[in-house]
């Protein structure tokens, strides 16, 4: 296997990210050989990772501890894969731990390749003293926000502001098309369900999502149609029999209806990620949870920052989705908050119009983030 260019991501919004700079790249520089180590989203752009990344599916501190032989042995792997490769430039996509153990090893080993971290830890919300850790281990940083940038300039990383990625990937959602396809008339809502895409995401808020719904459901005198959109690699976990999903519920998981159903949506309850921003950008108004084990959680609440974890909520500087997190996150709260929504179609107006707003703040119609990212690559290849 060899490459002019590695990309390295550990989860599912990676290979999202990673697939659409990859295109971009392919166009610009069609003679650019590109290997990746990631997901099976990497189908996409007909790659195949060599790299088994599945354990590191997991979310939080001590979940992390739990792995991390795993994880130190699978950066070793990848490292070994990398410099085999013969690749100049490496870009390292979100994954703060995986990434920086990978960049650590190819600095070590093969001090001559350029690598280039697309989408920062967050230092704005929580340990700003990774900057100056990121600054000491790659060349260049593909940051989301403008805000960023002053963390790294005391270590002098270069870097580009590249916008939200989530929201060049979301192309128009066809939502009557989806209703026809699923039998959901017009004339009824469809709650639309997104529970995360880790399985420690699943074990803590799936449950809780399930069983609100499904309350919900029974207290509407409307008919609610219920669409869960599955990580296709979680599709046991999620329709297990032991999660008391509502009886009709309809599960999908491929990739070409995850925008049509967010555009069918009246309403999403959506696990914490980059999900949400998908699903704003689609017109959906959203509900967010979210639920960490509860050292992590105790952590969290010591160096986390900022009063929200939606990005949003982060760029609107207000609770424009409503957040439940960790103990708020029950199912009669929920079904509450469900309810509310769903009762109320003014209510949920006035929600997207925030939404949309937040958007434009975050970048929404300019120059697309993968256009921003592919440029600076291609030049570190020309270097």
């Amino acid at each position: 296997m060899t490459a002019d260019l590695f990309f390295v991501s550990a989860e599912p919004s990676g290979d999202d990210l990673s697939v659409s700079v990859i295109q971009r790249i392919r166009d610009l520089s069609p003679s650019t050989t590109i290997c990746a180590i990631g997901g099976s989203g990497l189908s996409r752009v007909d790659l195949k990772s060599p790299v088994d990344i599945a354990p590191l599916s997991v979310v939080g501190l001590f979940e992390g501890l739990k792995v991390y032989q795993k994880v130190v042995a699978l950066a070793d792997e990848a490292c070994d894969v990398i410099v085999r490769s013969g690749a100049r430039v490496v870009v390292l996509v979100d994954s703060w731990g995986f990434s920086l153990r990978v960049a650590q090893r190819l600095k070590r080993r093969a001090p001559e390749i350029k690598l280039i971290k697309l989408v920062g830890p967050q230092v704005w919300a929580t340990r700003p003293g990774r900057a100056k850790t990121l600054a000491e281990t790659v060349d260049h940083l593909l940051c989301i926000h403008e805000a960023e940038v002053a963390f790294y300039e005391p270590y002098d990383l270069p870097c580009t502001v590249i916008g939200n990625p989530a929201l060049d990937r979301v192309k128009p959602g066809n939502g009557k098309a989806f209703r026809e396809r699923h039998n959901i008339p017009e004339q009824e809502d469809c709650l639309l369900v997104l529970p995360g895409s880790r399985r420690s995401e699943i074990e803590r808020v799936a449950p809780t999502f399930a069983d609100a719904v499904k309350r919900a459901q029974a207290q509407r005198e409307r008919r609610t149609h219920i669409v869960v959109l599955v990580a296709e690699h979680l599709w046991d976990e999620v329709t297990a029999s032991g999660l008391s999903w509502p009886e009709g519920s309809i599960f999908i998981s491929a990739v070409d209806e995850k925008a049509d159903a967010m555009a069918a949506a009246d309403l999403a309850v959506a696990c914490s990620g980059t999900v949400t921003t998908e699903v704003a950008s689609q017109g959906c108004p959203m509900i967010v949870g979210y639920r960490l084990g509860m050292m992590t959680w105790l952590i969290a609440k010591v160096i986390f920052k900022s009063p929200y974890i939606t990005l949003l909520n982060v760029a609107a500087k207000r609770e424009v989705a409503k957040e439940l997190v960790q103990y708020e996150l029950t199912p009669d709260t929920l079904k509450t908050e469900i309810l509310r929504l769903l009762n109320d179609p003014s209510a949920r107006k006035e929600q997207l119009q925030a939404q949309q707003n937040a958007l434009e703040a975050m970048g929404l119609g300019g120059e697309p983030a993968h256009n921003i990212a592919a440029d600076v690559i291609i030049d570190y290849l020309k270097k």
